[in-house]
Order: structure tokens, then C-alpha cells, then sequence
């Protein structure tokens, strides 16, 4: 006959299973990251042919002028200074552009489990263009100002998406679009050569339709910039430096509708620039971020995210990191059956037991590719529920008891999936819900001598084994 353990033994048998488990939970957390990983660059593979996450910008005017410098170079051992006419660029903002963005979503996949969102955007707009009054305060006097070469540019992240349609019109003359920034650039996007020899005002009618996938950034500039988007996406994340306007922002079922009004106040920025201006990088991953230009970028965009209503992959992450809770609580509710119920549970028992506890997170991840996170977290609960509960059966001896471990699981389920769609409360569920298990066990092994190898005395009453013997 084995010789009976104390419960402090029994506790720390339990702990150290407890402990090793850590192990396949953590190689569970990193197979999360590898299928995550899998998608991402199914995904990318999907948006290589129609068009990344696109960062626009609206038109920009740029007027080349030549400006006197000042150079020094060696010859013979000796230095001389000489004066060139150097060509530089002036860039000019618009004084009020407005941007109409229509965007029709949709939805790629490969194979039968990764998916993503792409698009096709139709943007039509007007700009105004003044030359400004105060050119002397950028070092410029207007006799410098080559306004005949003059060109209008409409920075893009990827032109890979932009269609064959595109027009401009400036005050009602068409004119004929280029692909790139100008020669003297080497951003993405389209231009037009445009005399402005007369230096008055002029607008600017402009449309095209552009590709993408996941999200569309707008840089704002100018003096004044109204973008109003419409879609048929039912769940857009609105991020960047600038929110749209909440009375005029609608999200629905069947799409939304959003505006921003954005002014130069805001922005902190001139109408005039003598660097020229860069597109940010925006990464749209499972955390936002912005990333300023190399040079001159800016860093202030309004974005709109095409995002899926539930990122399984996230969810079943969160998941994970609630691992050790469910075997801490299991292992508990053993061990109490066995400190003060009277049932033997051996190390073996805990690790096989622990073992379908972590089992659980990857059937999880594998049904949640296949039929969505909801349905795979009731297929994968419902089993492993049912074979701990007919396993602890086995192991204390007796159904009733096991139809306690049979509920606890179904609480711990429960409770999770409640914390994995409230976010914002899970920490005061979770502590509220340590709280009383702590208090529970303090109550019920109140009476109990951890270095004895006799649980109970001669005349204490058997509590737990009370509700749950056979």
C-alpha cells in the first residue's frame, strides 16, 4: 500500500504538474503566432496583384524657380567660390480641397481559410490654388517663379491599384495625366504639366479609381480639406490623428458613412514648402501605427480600416494567455477532493488531465480557421468538457464529483468567452473571480494540518466529500 502524502506534499506535486504545463501552453502560444503569421502572407499573396493598404494624398502644385547659390570646390590646392542658378521647387497647398471617396469592399480568399479584404475606390474631388502673397518669407520673389513648367501632383502609395480612367481638369481644360511624381521626384503616384503663366487662381476637377486592400489613409493638407467616404462595409475602424465628425459619421448594417473637416490650424503646417512633402507609412496590422516619411513625411492621416468583425486569430491569443487560470482552477478542485474529500489523485492524474486543458487551445485555433471562432470555441469546450468529466469520474471515484469538475469547466468556459468580448472588464472579473475562489479555499481547508499525513481530524465533519460522495 503507497504510503499516504501530506497535503502540503499533495500541494506541491500539484504546483510543480501545474508548472510544467507552462511548457506546452507557451509552444501553443507560439504555434498562435506562426498560424497568424501563415495568414498574413496568404493574405499578402491575395493583395499582391490588386494593391496594398493605400495612403493617398490630394493634389499638390509644384513650381519650379531658380534661386542663386553660393559653392566652393578645389582646384589646384586652391578654393573657388563661385554663384550658380540652381533649379529647386516650390510646393504649394491647396487653399480648399474636398474629396469624395466611394468605396466598394470586398472579400478574397485562398483556400478555404484565409481571407482578406480588398477594395476598388472611386475619388473625384475639386482643389483651389492661389499663389501666394508672401512668397519673400520663403526666399522667393516671384520673378523666380517659372510658372510656365508648373505641375499638379497626386501622391499614392501604390500605384499598382490606379485604373486606367483617371481624369483632371483645370478651370475646364482637360489635362493629360503621368505616371510618377515628375522627374524630379522619385515618389509614387500620377502628375500633369500645367502652364500657370497667368498666376491667378485656378481650380481643379479631378477623378480616379484606385485598388487596395485593408485600409485607405488620407494626408490632409491645405487651408481647409472635407473628405466624405461612403461604403457598403458594415465595420470600419476609424484611426489616425483625426477622428471624423461625429454628428455627420453613420455606421449601419448595410455600410457607413463618415466626413472629416480638417483645417491648416489644425494640421500646423504652411501652404508653402521649399522640402519636398513625403507619404507616411502606415501599418495596419493587428496594432495601428504610423511611421513619418525618410526626409520631410508627415505623420498626421485620418485612415479608415476595412477590418473583419472577429480577428480569430487575437481572440484565440487572449485566449491562450487565460490558460494557466483553467488549469490552476481544475488542479484546485482536485486537489480539494483530494485534501478533504478523500479521493487520491496521483501526479500522472493532474498531467494527463492539465494535458486536455491545453489541448483545448489547439482545437481552438484548428476549428476556429475552418467555422469561425464562435462555433469552434462551443465544438472545442463541449469536448474537452466531456472528457474531463468522464476522466475525473475515473480518477475520484465517482460521478457526482465529477459532474462538480463537469460544471466548474462550464463556468471556466463560460466566464472566458464573456472576458474575451468584454474587454474592458476583464480584469475586474478576473479578480473579482480569484477573490472568492481564494476565499472558498481558505474556508474549506481552514481545519487542515498541511504537514500531517491525515487530512482531517477523528471528528471533523467530511465537507466537500459531504456534497459530492457517491
Amino acid at each position: 500500500m503507497a504510503k499516504e502524502r501530506s497535503p502540503g506534499i499533495k500541494l506541491l506535486f500539484a504546483v510543480l504538474v501545474g508548472a510544467a504545463l507552462i511548457v506546452p501552453l507557451l509552444m501553443v502560444y507560439a504555434l498562435v503566432y506562426d498560424r497568424q503569421d501563415q495568414a498574413r502572407t496568404a493574405q499578402s499573396s491575395i493583395t499582391s496583384g490588386w494593391g496594398d493598404a493605400q495612403v493617398l494624398a490630394g493634389p499638390m502644385m509644384v513650381v519650379p524657380y531658380m534661386k542663386e547659390r553660393v559653392t566652393s570646390e578645389q582646384i589646384d590646392g586652391k578654393t573657388v567660390t563661385r554663384t550658380i542658378n540652381a533649379r529647386e521647387l516650390l510646393y504649394i497647398a491647396p487653399t480648399s480641397q474636398a474629396l469624395n471617396t466611394d468605396i466598394d469592399p470586398q472579400v478574397k480568399s485562398r483556400g478555404s481559410i484565409h481571407k482578406t479584404v480588398i477594395y476598388e475606390t472611386t475619388q473625384t474631388g475639386t482643389a483651389t490654388f492661389t499663389l501666394p502673397s508672401d512668397l519673400d518669407r520663403f526666399g522667393v520673389e516671384a520673378g523666380q517663379l517659372r510658372l510656365s513648367e508648373a505641375e499638379i501632383r497626386f501622391p499614392i502609395s501604390d500605384p499598382r491599384g490606379l485604373q486606367t480612367d483617371a481624369a483632371l481638369n483645370v478651370d475646364g481644360e482637360a489635362l493629360a495625366l503621368r505616371p510618377g511624381l515628375g522627374t524630379s521626384s522619385s515618389g509614387s503616384g500620377v502628375h500633369a504639366f500645367f502652364d500657370w503663366s497667368e498666376g491667378g487662381e485656378v481650380t481643379l476637377d479631378f477623378k480616379y479609381r484606385l485598388r487596395g486592400s485593408s485600409a485607405l489613409s488620407m494626408v490632409p493638407q491645405g487651408m481647409e480639406t472635407d473628405w466624405t467616404v461612403t461604403s457598403s462595409w458594415p465595420h470600419p475602424s476609424f484611426a489616425g490623428s483625426f477622428l471624423p465628425d461625429g454628428e455627420r459619421t453613420e455606421v449601419k448594417d448595410d455600410g457607413f458613412d463618415a466626413r472629416w473637416s480638417i483645417s491648416n490650424l489644425a494640421l500646423g503646417q504652411t501652404l508653402v514648402r521649399t522640402t519636398e512633402p513625403q507619404l507616411p507609412q502606415v501599418s495596419t496590422g493587428e496594432r495601428y501605427s504610423v511611421y513619418p516619411a525618410d526626409g520631410n513625411g508627415d505623420a498626421s492621416v485620418a485612415t479608415i480600416r476595412l477590418v473583419e468583425p472577429v480577428d480569430l486569430y487575437s481572440r484565440v491569443n487572449r485566449s491562450v494567455k487565460y490558460g494557466f487560470l483553467f488549469i490552476g482552477f481544475t488542479f484546485l478542485a482536485f486537489l480539494m477532493f483530494d485534501i478533504v474529500g478523500g479521493a487520491r489523485v496521483s501526479a500522472a492524474e493532474y498531467l494527463l488531465s492539465g494535458a486536455g486543458l491545453v489541448l483545448f487551445f489547439v482545437m481552438l485555433l484548428a476549428f476556429s480557421e475552418m467555422i469561425g471562432f464562435a462555433l469552434a470555441y462551443l465544438v472545442a469546450s463541449g469536448a474537452i468538457i466531456g472528457l474531463l468529466s468522464a476522466y475525473s469520474a475515473a480518477v475520484l471515484g465517482s460521478w457526482k464529483r465529477a459532474q462538480v469538475i463537469g460544471g466548474l469547466l462550464v463556468g471556466l468556459y463560460a466566464l472566458l468567452y464573456v472576458l474575451l468580448n468584454l474587454e474592458e472588464w476583464s480584469l475586474v472579473i478576473g479578480s473579482v473571480l480569484l477573490f472568492f475562489a481564494l476565499a472558498a479555499v481558505m474556508y474549506a481547508t481552514r481545519q487542515i494540518d498541511w504537514s500531517s499525513v491525515n487530512p482531517r481530524k477523528a471528528d471533523e465533519p467530511e465537507t466537500l466529500g459531504n456534497v459530492a460522495a457517491t
